[in-house]
């Protein structure tokens, strides 16, 4: 059994992470995602990814505690910490959108999982929190600087204070999820989403996402100075040529992602 499931479909690579019965963080799902999101970033026939889990019951519940052990006993435990923001960095400046579909439980790691990726779908049933003060310790996965960035310093700052979970029906209201679907509809409706984005250019969708995610800790006048940069860019792609004449021909475009 793999622990990491990919299956591809029109420009759409849906990514299960396949660990029951919780599908919880552990080394090995680390290193499978890693080596997932460094095939797909080159493939490429791959537009959008989707990453989900497998089941009902959770997206992902956390990181596997019974690692802890061996990680307060490791000599050198923050390099080890660090190989993990890796593989979350990894997919956060992933060069293509990326949508989360938490389908369950969304704890701890799960949760920080789900903020590396551009928007989120939840399902009706499920709960999102980091309860990792209740053991003591706070999101070590980069929880507490990619959530105040998303929903505001002072929201994030009681869901880390208190750890308790809320629903995905609050989750959206102050700004955590993009939609909540109902039990078994998160894929339909991010196949959906995905289906929009990806008729349109590759190039000008990583220019995007670039210029959002690298000039939210720009200054203003620097992410403006940064935008005209990647603007600039944008300009010398085949697909803005395309783009413009089919405008002009009144067609639509037939872009090749370069």
């Amino acid at each position: 059994m793999s622990l990491v499931e990919v299956k591809k479909e029109n420009g759409i690579a849906t990514i299960t992470i396949n660990n029951p019965p919780l599908n919880v963080m552990n080394q090995k799902v680390v290193f499978a995602l890693r080596e997932t999101f460094q095939v797909l970033e080159e493939d490429q026939e791959t537009l959008v990814i989707i990453l989900t889990g497998s089941g009902e019951t959770a997206f992902m519940a956390g990181a596997d505690i019974k690692e802890f052990p061996q990680l307060m006993d490791h000599p050198n435990m923050k390099a080890q910490v660090m190989e993990t923001h890796s593989v979350l960095n990894q997919i956060d400046f992933f060069p293509k959108p990326t949508i989360a579909v938490l389908n369950g439980l969304t704890f701890g790691g799960g949760c920080e999982l789900a903020l590396t990726c551009d928007m989120r779908i939840a399902e009706s049933h499920t709960l999102i929190g980091l309860p990792e003060i209740k053991l003591g310790l706070f999101p070590g996965g980069g929880g507490t600087q990619r959530l105040p960035r998303l929903i505001g310093e002072a929201k994030a700052k009681e869901l880390m204070f208190t750890g308790e979970p809320i629903p995905a029906e609050k989750a959206e209201k102050i700004g955590l999820i993009n939609y909540v679907v109902p039990t078994g509809g998160g894929l339909e409706k991010a196949m959906e989403l995905a289906g929009k984005i990806r008729h349109h250019s590759l190039p000008a969708l990583s220019f995007i996402k670039r210029a959002v995610d690298e000039g939210t800790d720009m200054s203003f006048p620097a992410a403006i100075e940064h935008e005209a940069t990647l603007f600039t860019e944008v300009f010398q792609t085949e697909d803005i040529r395309e783009g413009v004449q089919a405008f002009i021909e009144k067609r639509k475009p037939v872009f090749r992602h370069r």
